[in-house]
């Protein structure tokens, strides 16, 4: 008996998912083989999806009701998939990124995930040795919708010269990694500083990120060891903001950054 026929459809999201896929297929006479050459992916992750072993991303959903004539009953299904392909802490987070207006972040050792390659965040994620580096992969990658709205929000970045300097995955990733950066400094609605390695001491102690929204305060996510939290209390929102324009105090401009990107860039290649 294989994992798609011991699978339990009320064991979580995921695995409603999977058996409605498979369900639904078999009710259409479409092939496993077909339905994924149709799909553009291979058996062999179809095969995953459907043992509820891997997540589906958005444009794969798409793809499921199109080739199988569901009218978006897969699209209606994936919001509630991916919601919890995030780890629970960190579910409040891309809620609340998702309704951000404006979105102020330092980062000291990695780029945001909203601007990470596939490459690159596999690199990253792959790092912590998770047990499931694919279906987190998906979740960040899925993040990064955000930015591709009719009205994104504004985004401010301002990065430790360390995140251009160490080489994640390989040379030619962190190649392909900067050459995102550059490509998303110019855009219209994004910012991005560096603060060089010259500036020596500056208040950025850790990664975090300032959340502002429509209506409401501003919201802070700072990183920890094992995971972030969100603060709100007035006093630490303050803190952060004040951290935030200090470093923005003795960060490059927004032009210079770009050289130091594009000279970090041109190190990297052959």
């Amino acid at each position: 008996m294989s994992a798609a026929d011991e699978l339990d459809p009320t064991s979580s999201v995921l695995a409603f998912f999977a058996s409605e896929l498979r369900r639904v297929r078999r009710e259409a006479g479409v092939p496993q083989k077909e339905l994924a050459r149709r799909a553009y992916i291979t058996p062999s992750l179809l095969c995953k999806i459907e043992s509820a072993c891997r997540v589906p991303s958005q444009d794969l959903a798409e793809q499921f009701d199109q080739v199988l004539g569901t009218e978006g009953h897969f699209v209606r299904l994936w919001p509630l998939v991916i919601k919890h392909a995030y780890p629970s802490w960190f579910r409040p987070y891309v809620e609340l990124e998702r309704a951000a207006t404006v979105i102020r972040s330092f980062q000291l050792q990695f780029v945001h995930g909203l601007l990470q390659t596939e490459d690159y965040a596999r690199a990253v994620l792959a790092a912590g040795r998770p047990d499931c580096v694919e279906d987190l992969l998906t979740a960040r990658l899925e993040r990064q919708r955000v930015l591709n709205r009719e009205t994104p929000p504004q985004l401010w970045l301002i990065l430790d010269e360390t995140v251009l300097r160490r080489v994640i995955g390989s040379p030619a990733v962190m190649h392909a990694q900067l050459s995102r950066l550059l490509e998303a400094a110019e855009r219209p609605r994004n910012v991005i500083q560096v603060v060089p390695y010259a500036a020596g001491a500056h208040a950025g102690f850790g990664p975090f990120t300032v959340l502002s929204f429509a209506e409401g305060a501003d919201v802070v996510h700072e990183d920890g060891f094992s995971r972030g939290q969100l603060l709100a209390d007035p006093g630490d929102v303050n803190a952060a903001v004040r951290s935030y324009d200090l470093l923005r105090a003795v960060a490059l401009s927004p032009s210079a950054s770009v050289e130091l990107i594009t000279a970090a860039m041109k190190e990297l290649s052959p």
